[in-house]
C-alpha cells in the first residue's frame, strides 16, 4: 500500500510556512495524544504518522529532498523515522517542545518527566559510499564499518547534583521590568540529568568508547549523486542511561561509466558503425545497466540516428517507471583506403545514389534534440 504523502497528513499546502507546519502539527499531536486516547491503535498510528511527517517537513533539507524525490528519499530507514520502526520514546525525545505544557509536562513516561528533563542525542558520523551505474540501477545493500563511540560495559550513572535530574538550571535576573526566571541547560551534565559515578578502564570521560561496527545500508534504485541518506540511530552514542544515539549520515557518490552516460533517468550510448553496416543495414549487441539487448540497425542509417529503448533506463526514485536508453549511432568514415576503394568512391561521386538526399521525414539535428526532451 502506498505511503500518505507528507502534507496531506498534516492537511497543509506544499507552500506552506514553517510556523503553518508547526501548528498543523501541534494541532494533530495533542489531537492523537496517547494520554487522551489510550488503547487506541488508531489513534496512536495517526500520532505517529503525523511525528513522521513533522519530523521530514519542519527539516529544510530533508523537505527539500522530499519534495524532489518522495519517500523514496527515505526507504529503509534512512530518513525520517524509517517507516514503521519509530517509537514513542523517539516521538517525545524529538518534540517535547512542540506540546508545551498541554498534558502538564508530562507525557506518558515516553518523553521526559514533569521537571522537564530531555534525553541527549549523540553525534552524527558521515560517510561516503560509492556506486555503480549497474548498482544505482537495481538498488544495494552496502554494509560498510562504521568506528562509532558507545556506552562503555559497566559505566555507571548517577542522578546529577547540579541539576537534581531535571537537566535544566533555573537563573532569576533582575530586569526594569521586574525579576525573570530562565531555564538553560545544565552545564555539568550538558541535559542528561545524569554524571559518571564509576567507569571502567579504557572509557573516556563521557563513559564512552570506540567501538568498530558493521552497519548495513539498504540503498533505493535511482539515486542520484550527492542525495544524503540517513540511517538512524548509527551514530555516536551521548552518556546517560536514557541517552538515544546520533544517525549515520549516508552521502552517495556516482562512479562515472565508461561508455554510459546518465541524465536524469535516461541513459546515453554513443554507437559507431561502419560505412557498409551504415549502407547494408546490420545488428549489435549493447550492455544496458539492465542486462545485453540486441538492437536492428535498418540498411540506410544515417549518422546521427537516435534509437530508443523505452524503460531501459534507470528507475525514478519516486517510482513513476524508468528512463530510456537512447542509442546514437554514428557512422564512422575510413580515414585511409587502398587504391581499389579509393577508386570505388571516385566513380560514387557522380552518382545520384550517394548524393544526399533527405526526404522531409528525416529530422533535423535540432528536431532529434527536441524529441529526446518531449
Amino acid at each position: 500500500m502506498a505511503k500518505q504523502d507528507y502534507y496531506e497528513i498534516l492537511g497543509v499546502s506544499k507552500s506552506a510556512s514553517a510556523a503553518e507546519i508547526k501548528k498543523a502539527y501541534r494541532k494533530m499531536a495533542i489531537k492523537y495524544h496517547p494520554d487522551k486516547n489510550p488503547d487506541n491503535k488508531e489513534a496512536e498510528e495517526k500520532f505517529k504518522q503525523a511525528a513522521e511527517a513533522y519530523e521530514v517537513l519542519s527539516d529544510q533539507n530533508k523537505k527539500a529532498r522530499y519534495d524532489q524525490y518522495g519517500h523514496a528519499a527515505f526507504e529503509g530507514g534512512q530518513g525520517g523515522f524509517g517507516g514503521g520502526g519509530m517509537n514513542m520514546e523517539d516521538i517525545f525525545s524529538q518534540f517535547g517542545d512542540i506540546f508545551g505544557g498541554a498534558f502538564g509536562g508530562g507525557f506518558g513516561g515516553f518523553g521526559g518527566d514533569s521537571r522537564g528533563q530531555a534525553r541527549v542525542k549523540g553525534s552524527n558520523l558521515r560517510i561516503r559510499v560509492k556506486l555503480t551505474l549497474e548498482e544505482i540501477a537495481k538498488g544495494v545493500e552496502k554494509k560498510v564499518k562504521v568506528r562509532r563511540k558507545v556506552q562503555a560495559p559497566g559505566v555507571k550513572y548517577q542522578t546529577c547534583n547540579t541539576c537534581n535530574g531535571s537537566g535544566q538550571q533555573m537563573r532569576v535576573t533582575n530586569t526594569i521590568l521586574g525579576r525573570m526566571q530562565t531555564a538553560t541547560t545544565c552545564s555539568t551534565c550538558h541535559g542528561a540529568g545524569e554524571t559518571i559515578s564509576s567507569k571502567p578502564n579504557g572509557a573516556d570521560a563521557q563513559g564512552l568508547i570506540i567501538k568498530e561496527e558493521t552497519v548495513s545500508i539498504q540503498i533505493p534504485a535511482g539515486v542520484t549523486d550527492g542525495i544524503q541518506l540517513k540511517v538512524g540511530g548509527k551514530g555516536n552514542d551521548a552518556p546517560g542511561k536514557n541517552a538515544i544515539a546520533g544517525d549515520l549520515l549516508v552521502l552517495i557518490e556516482e562512479i562515472p561509466h565508461n561508455t554510459l552516460k546518465r541524465e536524469g533517468t535516461n541513459i546515453h550510448y554513443d554507437l559507431y558503425i561502419s560505412l557498409s553496416e551504415a549502407v547494408l543495414g546490420t545488428s549489435k549487441e549493447i550492455e544496458t545497466v539492465s542486462g545485453r539487448v540486441k538492437v536492428k540497425i535498418d540498411a540506410g542509417t544515417q549518422s546521427g540516428k537516435i534509437l530508443r529503448l523505452k524503460g531501459k533506463g534507470l528507475p525514478s526514485i519516486e517510482r513513476y517507471g524508468n528512463g530510456d536508453f537512447l542509442i546514437h549511432v554514428s557512422v564512422w568514415t575510413p580515414q585511409e583506403l587502398t587504391k581499389e576503394q579509393r577508386r570505388f568512391f571516385e566513380s560514387m561521386k557522380e552518382d545520384d545514389n550517394f548524393a544526399p538526399n533527405p526526404q522531409k521525414n528525416d529530422k533535423s539535428f535540432f528536431e532529434k534534440v527536441k524529441d529526446m526532451f518531449s
